[in-house]
């Protein structure tokens, strides 16, 4: 083994056993008492003490009726660090943390109180005992949540946060509506209490002069020239889609306030404020450095100090509109940004001037300083936006969250439109038949009728893009983001359970009832569901985890529990690849579980009779019901449209072609009708029995030259495959195309459907390939039988030959196209899956 290669392994067991202290520490400080006296503060991950918490903090400090109470703030940047410890070196209620310190994560896993204006970390679940009011840090102009493209990933820890917080701030009724309600689709679900009484931050814009006078003071000391002319702010918004990836455009920011400052003259000074993410590349060059606000002055204290702001698309111009003064916007990227990351209001709508070019703005706001006259939309946004900041906000809102007060303070329940709510975990969304199914079904529920909640693992390359964007609109995606709490002691218990295929169920243990109810809260938060459904039935994690969806209690009653099951799952539990039975114990621990799931759904009424037969020992018989695969006929007939040579492209599948054109390419655009394609579709695995087509397919070739068979897939079988066909010496007539992200083009260009299965649940490729109208021979299994209106499949038996003259009854035009009433189809499996929903 070479030095290098040892070195990776020691750092990659170093970060290993890292990990594993520190989920230690979690655990262990996670089992201690809640603290009730003592408030954890965070703003922008620590960079500083900043924004709604730092106006709250210092509110609650200043309180007689809150002097008991202990104050921990999460710091991140040593400025803010040196900072803080300048001003409250005398103060025993105050200290501060490292975040993501050990300090950090013992105040997490402890502190009564907990206050944000972003997002703790993936690891965080809160506590029983804890309260977590999560402010924000402004009313939106861009498009936030699932309004973003891609929205759903990137927002998916935000989601997280807001769900377990007892508490969320709103600005004003547009933010609740818009940002919260909508964008990050908490009508329904959220649990909590929406706050409307303005933002504390704002409170800190009302400046008295010798407040302003020590603003001042500070910027000239941070070595900004201010010459004792009026501020103009120039605070534009941060370009990036995601904190860990801020774009870098400071060059282009120091032309911008050079062309600003030109612009409003001399008699005034331009002071930079940038976002938190951006500082340190701005401070580090000489020509902003001079102009930039340093991070020690809060951005609204600055907004107080300032006759005028130019901004483009950053929330802040929402919170100056309640001083009154002029702003103006500089939107040089407008259309760029609207069609990428979006605005909800037209920028022409603005409450001040519009303009691209950095001194035209200049002059524009220059006019209003000057006494021009005010905007037209100015006086409807201020009272739209800013209703309730009257200097008052931080108390009320200490009075709610800390104080317990209701009466006569503006606080509601997120939105309920009535609509029952399901939770579908989707399972890993890998490119197979299960995952088709759960788009399909996700795209065929009424979403007028039902609210939806799909779940998804969010782990490196876990989710295809293009897989993902399947998904409709309407549903809300959860992903469960990190890793589950608890000491590794524990998780080993729980690990031997699964190992020896006896979980324990809900309520069995303490140990394991906390375990699990605490992972759902970080994953869910306090949401509840009405239906909840495990999808894949592959997976005992996922299993127990939606056993432990919320119990009946005062907040509403337990949710009814549904379990998926596509295939003859007691062969699956069997089945073995090179060998092994990899499914035996997980399925085991699957099967265990049975007994407190409601609704054991089959995907075909052959299968449901087979799983409730042999699945006895672990179900009532009452509950095995069936639901059948929803096609989506749209979705299939546009791809099978689609031009063979979109194969080729990187993007056009999932596992990849080779960047040449591969034989079979070649050969379906060189066939001129003289040669017959036989296509299956599945993953090579051994259920699928690939092995026994291709020995038919041989048989049929040696009679038939002109026959041509593809098989689309991938999977672990792939190089056996592969070697079979080799050794046959038919490498040129029988091909292994991968797994395409269109196979319905492949469908479209060839003649007959072969399928060679052991058993299936309910095969959606035939489905598929009935809507393709192509013949379809396949072997006899359970399922096949009812999966298409009688007569539009040729059945064989088990064997390579009767495969074979299966195949060759198709050459001789004795097997005819497959045809399906799409619409009664989908009519029927609806009227299946009403009837689960309604049980």
């Amino acid at each position: 083994m070479s030095l290098s290669s040892s070195a990776r392994r020691l750092r990659s067991t170093a970060r290993r056993l890292k990990r594993a202290l520190e989920a230690e520490r979690i655990a262990f400080w996670r089992s201690r008492p809640v603290r009730p006296d003592q408030v954890l503060y965070e703003s922008f991950a620590g960079n500083g003490m900043l924004c709604n918490p730092e106006a709250i903090f210092r509110h609650l400090l200043t309180d007689s009726a809150y002097a008991h109470m202990k104050h921990v703030w999460a710091l991140s940047d040593e400025d803010a660090i040196a900072r803080f410890r300048a001003e409250f070196a005398g103060d025993a209620r105050v200290s501060f943390v490292r975040r993501g310190s050990a300090s950090y994560r013992q105040s997490l896993a402890v502190s009564g109180w907990l206050v944000n204006n972003a997002t703790f970390p993936s690891w965080f679940g809160k506590r029983p005992g804890q309260v977590y009011l999560n402010t924000w840090h402004g009313t939106p102009l861009k498009l936030m949540g699932f309004d973003m493209p891609a929205g759903a990933v990137q927002s998916a820890n935000t989601l997280r946060n807001f769900l377990m917080s007892d508490y969320l701030l709103a600005a004003n009724p547009f933010m609740a509506q818009t940002m919260y309600e909508g964008a990050y689709r908490l009508t329904n679900v959220y649990p909590g209490t929406l706050i409307e009484e303005g933002y504390p931050r704002i409170d800190r814009q009302r400046l008295d002069p010798a407040a302003e006078t020590a603003v001042r003071a500070e910027l000239e000391g941070s070595g900004v020239l201010l010459g004792g002319k009026p501020i103009v702010l120039f605070a534009p918004t941060w370009r990036g889609s995601s904190f860990d990836d801020p774009e870098d455009n400071i060059d282009e920011l120091a032309a911008q306030l050079a062309g600003l400052q030109a612009g409003v003259g001399d008699d005034y000074a331009v002071v930079l404020k940038t976002h938190q993410i951006v500082h340190a590349h701005a401070s580090a060059r000489p020509e902003l450095a001079r102009s930039l606000a340093p991070n020690s002055i809060p951005s609204n204290v600055l907004l107080g100090a300032a006759a005028g702001l130019v901004t483009d698309y950053s929330s802040i111009f929402f919170d100056y509109l309640a001083t009154g003064r002029p702003l103006a916007f500089f939107t040089p990227d407008a259309d760029l940004y609207s069609s990428g990351r979006g605005t909800y209001m037209p920028l022409d709508t603005l409450p001040g001037p519009v303009a691209d070019d950095a001194a035209e703005t200049g002059r524009a706001l220059r006019g209003l300083l000057d006494g021009g006259e005010p905007h037209p939309q100015y006086a409807s946004w201020r009272e739209r936006f800013t209703p309730f900041d009257d200097g008052g906000a931080t108390a009320r809102v200490v009075d709610i969250v800390f104080g317990g007060a209701r009466e006569g303070y503006r606080t509601r329940p997120t939105a309920h439109d009535g609509r029952k709510r399901l939770m579908v975990y989707l399972g890993g969304m890998k490119p197979n038949g299960i995952t088709t199914s759960a788009l399909n079904l996700l795209g065929a529920i009424d979403h007028t009728r039902y609210d939806v909640t799909a779940l998804l693992p969010k782990r490196r390359l876990s989710t295809d893009p293009l897989t993902q964007a399947r998904i409709p609109a309407e549903v809300r995606q959860v992903f469960r983001i990190g890793g589950m709490n608890g000491s590794k002691a524990v998780h080993l218990r729980r690990r031997v359970d699964d190992w020896r295929g006896s979980p324990r169920t809900p309520g069995a243990e303490p140990w394991h009832e906390a375990l699990w109810t605490a992972e759902w809260m970080r994953v869910f938060g306090g949401a509840r569901f009405d239906w909840v459904a495990d999808f894949s039935g592959y997976g005992p994690l996922w299993t127990s985890l939606l056993l432990h969806s919320p119990a009946a209690d005062e907040k509403g009653p337990a949710a009814k529990r549904a379990i998926w099951m596509h295939n003859e799952m007691a062969s699956d539990r069997e089945r073995t690849v090179n060998g092994k039975a990899r499914m035996k114990r997980s399925l085991g621990a699957v099967f265990a579980m049975y007994s407190e799931y409601d609704q054991l759904v089959s995907v075909s009424h052959q299968l449901t009779e087979l799983n409730r037969i042999e699945l006895a020992e672990y179900a009532p018989a009452d509950r095995f019901r069936t639901v059948r695969n929803f096609p989506d006929v749209e979705h299939v007939t546009l791809g099978a449209r689609r031009p063979l040579s979109e194969l080729l492209e990187s993007d056009g599948t999932a596992e990849g072609i080779e960047a040449s054109a591969p034989a079979w390419y070649e050969g379906l655009q060189e066939d001129e009708g003289d040669l017959r394609w036989f296509v299956t579709v599945g993953r090579l695995s051994p259920e699928k029995n690939h092995a026994r087509l291709i020995r038919s397919f041989l048989a049929v070739h040696a009679v038939h030259p002109e026959a041509r068979l593809l098989i689309v897939g991938g999977g672990p079988l792939r190089a056996d495959l592969q070697q079979q066909i080799d050794e046959a010496g038919a490498s040129d007539v029988a091909f292994l195309t991968g797994a395409l992200r269109n196979p319905y083009a492949l469908l479209a260009a060839s003649d007959c459907f072969v399928l060679s299965s052991l058993y299936e649940g309910q095969p959606m490729v035939l489905i598929e390939a009935a809507i393709c109208e192509l013949p379809i021979v396949s072997t006899s299994f359970g399922s096949v039988y009812g999966a298409l209106p009688e007569g539009s499949i040729r059945i064989v038996e088990q064997d390579d030959d009767a495969l074979a003259a299966g195949m060759l009854a198709f050459l001789e035009g004795d097997v005819p196209p497959a045809s399906l009433d799409t619409a009664a189809y989908r009519a029927d499996v609806m009227a299946e899956f009403e009837a689960l929903l309604q049980d």
